[in-house]
């Protein structure tokens, strides 16, 4: 990767997150030449954070860029409005086409994070020379993303792919509720008294992150494996329905729960099995996502630039 990279004619995508903000630049040849992850500043109002970042964009790339912006939240289509953001919910009040206006005379495209990362995964990353992808992004949310012929399916507003929002019992209890990094973290609190010989006990119940599971079980902490494999399980009882429904060539595994890769991916591929017609099954590949914490802003940076980079 280059340090300072030329400006002009960079392709450049900006990933919002509720606690960072990622910007990437990828060349002509959807190379990326420089890629900046900064936190957020919880003193500014969420769409300045935007603004900034775009500022700073300009200053890094020059003038001559394309310019796309990753956002957590259901965008109506055809439009930079947000229907509903559980992560940054202020971002639903605000009309963010024209406030950003105030920091750039750009073009902006804007596009959901889940949808922006399957679309940087099929061209970049694990989805290379598919034709139709199922996206599953496990973090902060759960979201999904489907591409079908090569181009995102967005439903009939804008709202397809909410993954999260699969329910995963009788009593109506999302995916959400059980697999984000914070219900996570819930429900190891809520078990790991049980195993005293598990090093979460050291860490403390009220310190405990998502980063303290997943070292615990690459250090083969079996408690701590086995809660990310029923996070996997519950991933996989999910995406059966989804297997079943649509017969998909590719489902690609994503977000910052990846960092625990087999034990999760595991998990979701033992019960998707279990649960799937076992034709569709067959004829299903089920990976992880290459691109890391980048998939969105590469993902955005692409469909700002006219899409399908290099791949197509």
């Amino acid at each position: 990767m280059q340090e300072t990279p030329e400006p002009g004619n960079l392709q450049v995508g900006i990933e919002v997150g509720r606690t960072k903000i990622t910007t990437v630049a990828l060349d002509a040849g959807g190379e990326v030449v420089r890629a900046v992850a900064e936190e957020v500043d919880t003193a500014d109002e969420p769409t300045a954070q935007i603004g900034k970042a775009v500022t700073r964009a300009h200053e890094m790339f020059g003038e001559q860029i394309t310019l796309g912006v990753a956002l957590p939240g259901l965008l109506k289509t055809g439009t930079g409005h947000i229907a509903f953001s559980g992560l940054i919910p202020e971002h639903s009040s605000v009309d963010l086409v024209s406030e950003l206006r105030h920091y750039t005379d750009l073009e902006i495209c804007f596009e959901n994070d889940a949808n922006a990362a399957a679309y940087g995964e099929m061209v970049e990353g694990a989805g290379r020379g598919s034709n139709d992808i199922f996206y599953v992004t496990l973090g902060e949310g759960v979201g999904g993303a489907l591409i079908l012929g090569r181009k995102l399916w967005r439903g009939a507003s804008g709202f397809a792919g909410e993954f999260g929002y699969i329910a995963v019992n009788s009593e109506g209890m999302k995916l959400e509720d059980v697999a984000s990094t914070a219900n996570i973290i819930r429900r190891t609190k809520n078990w790991f008294h049980q195993d005293p010989t598990s090093s979460l006990n050291t860490v403390g119940e009220d310190n405990i992150t998502i980063e303290d599971v997943i070292r615990a079980a690459e250090d083969d902490d079996d408690f701590a494996q086995l809660m990310l494999q029923r996070t996997g399980m519950y991933v996989g009882a999910a995406l059966a329905g989804v297997i079943n429904l649509l017969n998909i060539e590719r489902v690609i595994v994503g977000g910052e729960i990846m960092q625990a890769k087999h034990l999760v991916l595991k998990g979701i591929v033992r019960r998707a099995r279990e649960l799937s017609f076992a034709p569709s099954f067959e004829a299903v590949t089920i990976a992880e996502g290459e691109l890391g914490a980048n998939a969105g802003a590469i993902g955005v940076a692409l469909l700002a630039g006219g899409g399908l980079g290099k791949a197509a």
